[in-house]
């Protein structure tokens, strides 16, 4: 292969038996298109190399081409939040050979941030909802608060005198930390960062004062002890690192983020090829050794077919253009 809420870690739609309820067929029972595949299958995704789209995208490569028979191909296509692998996938043949996996920054953001020649809703057909990374509210220890609530509370004593790290405008850890900021009524300085990593590095060595980081950048940085992690942003608590709470829990009702992964096909691929891609997605997040993988990176795995991930985009998609729109966010 080359490279060009306490939520259950996997809910009732990973089990296979469980697929027909998901309008797919039960294991071997969905037949494949005739002639399909005749050629490599290539994933197209709309992130750098050596991201956490690795942990997901080639590990599943591997399954694929072990499960069709064909070599199955990684197409790293960063930029423009996503849309240059989106709109490089739509000019492709919709056989099943050309196949999205991306996160939810790609295709639930980036439409309320760029100029899309095409509606998502109906470009793309849905094949499955892969897992969430949820992120930590970290600080710089020289923040005088320990906790979320006091965090909160010097935020509300003294707004807009912290500053806040973000992989970037419009990433989800910039509109994570604007909906926080909504939700709890404080008031942050934002300063972007062209990354992830150069974010935490940032609140590390103490240029920012908080930074909404996903769980690997975490737990590689807390035994420094330059950082806190005060709460996480899924509705649930996450297993490496169970004695955090959730933002909801320390004090925020009602809110919910994390980085969203699944696959997608360009609109018209066959419905056999879709079940039949489903089907296999599933089973590969039902191993043990996937679900240990993807938790160990900081992923929740969740599983579901397209009825699933359908309707996950439509609420997603719903949910960050409301907050993109309220808070005035703009790609400058």
């Amino acid at each position: 292969m080359r490279s060009v809420p306490r939520r259950p870690l996997l809910q009732a739609t990973l089990a296979l038996p469980g697929l027909a309820a998901a309008g797919l067929a039960a294991p071997g029972g969905a037949g494949a298109q005739p002639g399909w595949p005749n050629r490599p299958v290539t994933f197209v995704m709309p992130v750098a190399p050596g991201g956490p789209g690795d942990v997901i995208g080639r590990p599943l490569a591997q399954h694929l081409q072990a499960a069709l028979g064909q070599p199955c191909v990684i197409d790293n296509r960063p930029g423009a939040g996503g849309t240059i692998a989106l709109d490089y996938a739509l000019r492709s043949r919709p056989d099943g050979h050309t196949l999205v996996v991306y996160s939810n920054s790609t295709y639930s953001i980036a439409p309320h941030l760029y100029p899309m020649p095409y509606d998502n809703a109906t470009a793309f057909a849905p094949v499955a909802l892969i897992a969430q990374a949820p992120s930590f509210v970290c600080t710089h220890r020289s923040v005088p608060a320990a906790t979320l609530p006091e965090l909160l509370a010097l935020l509300r004593r003294e707004p807009e005198t912290l500053s806040f790290a973000t992989a970037g405008i419009g990433f989800t850890s910039h509109l994570a930390t604007e909906l926080f900021m909504a939700l709890s009524g404080t008031k942050m300085l934002h300063v972007p960062y062209r990354g992830g990593a150069p974010a935490a590095q940032a609140l590390s060595a103490g240029e920012v004062q908080v930074n909404f980081m996903e769980a690997a950048l975490v737990r590689s940085l807390l035994p420094a002890g330059h950082i806190r992690a005060l709460a996480v942003t899924s509705r649930t608590r996450h297993p490496l690192l169970p004695d955090i709470p959730t933002i909801e829990e320390a004090g925020v009702p009602g809110f919910e983020s994390a980085t969203y992964w699944a696959m997608v096909a360009p609109a018209g691929v066959p419905a056999p090829v879709q079940a039949r891609l489903a089907e296999e997605l599933l089973r590969w997040m039902a191993l043990p050794a996937t679900q240990e993988r993807l938790t160990q990176a900081g992923f929740l795995p969740i599983g579901g077919g397209p009825a699933a991930l359908a309707r996950h985009m439509t609420e997603d998609t719903a949910k960050w253009g409301e907050i993109i729109r309220a808070r005035g966010i703009r790609i400058a």
